[in-house]
């Protein structure tokens, strides 16, 4: 059955591949970015998909309450590096100002609708990093801490109502968003940092996570299976045994 969709952060990744791919299947997608130029490339790209620029940190999340969304597939997101010992704190603020007050703004935004019909679906793009907090990933990892915490928590009170809420934790992917986060913590970290000491850990760290990266399709995928899955599990880890691979329980 087709179904309504939205999709935030589509101008590029993993909400791009999704906004394509569920359009593939017959379903109607609005699919978001960032910025109006994002749009213009993405309509281009694929004129039967409905785009709108709408920045999640922004009122233009009041749009969302106009349109009827059957299941909104929480993508946007931003990344972010360095120790935290030093990490400048307006960097950090920014992270959770679109990561977790943005996203929980959005949803807030299309619950207005879900929430009187008595039906929906919220997926919520968390990571491995929601899990396990590695050396120089930690303001990052805070913010998916904190989409763990709300997604759980609205996972709870929201099934009473038929709105059903669901975690989706990838790995490391090609995508290019892995590479620019691991190298965002050069722009301010230097020799007079307290942690510059550590730097070869941090190269360390960064080398892995940007080494030997997955198809994101396969991440695509997932996300289709959830839009169109009559229930969920309350996580996904893609692949599904990266936390086995990570020595996680």
């Amino acid at each position: 059955m087709s179904k309504n969709v939205l999709v935030t952060g589509a101008g590029s990744g993993f909400g791009k591949l999704c906004a394509l791919a569920l359009l593939e299947r017959g379903h109607h997608v609005i699919a978001t970015t960032e910025s109006e130029e994002q749009a213009t490339a993405l309509r281009r790209e694929a004129p039967a998909l409905v785009v709108e620029k709408l920045d999640i940190t922004t009122d233009d999340v009041e749009l969302a309450a106009q349109w009827k969304i059957d299941v909104l597939v929480n993508n946007a997101g931003a990344g972010q590096t360095g120790p935290l010992a030093d990490v400048p704190l307006d960097r950090v603020r920014r992270l959770f100002e679109v990561n977790v007050f943005g996203t929980l703004r959005i949803t807030q935004e299309v619950l207005k609708s879900m929430i009187p019909q008595r039906s929906g679906r919220i997926i919520i793009m968390s990571s491995i990093a929601g899990v396990i907090a590695a050396p120089s990933f930690g303001p990052y990892s805070m913010t998916k801490f904190a989409l763990e915490a709300m997604g759980k928590a609205m996972r709870g009170e929201l099934a009473p109502l038929g709105i059903d809420v669901t975690l989706i934790n990838p790995g490391p992917y090609l995508t290019g968003f892995n590479d620019r986060m691991a190298n965002s913590m050069w722009e301010w970290f230097n020799d007079a940092s307290l942690n510059a000491p550590g730097t070869e850990l941090f190269h360390v760290i960064g080398d892995f996570v940007t080494t030997d990266q997955r198809d994101p399709k396969e991440v695509a995928e997932r996300l289709v299976q959830l839009v169109e899955a009559e229930s969920t599990e309350e996580s996904n880890f893609v692949p599904s045994d990266i936390k086995a691979q990570l020595g996680l329980t």
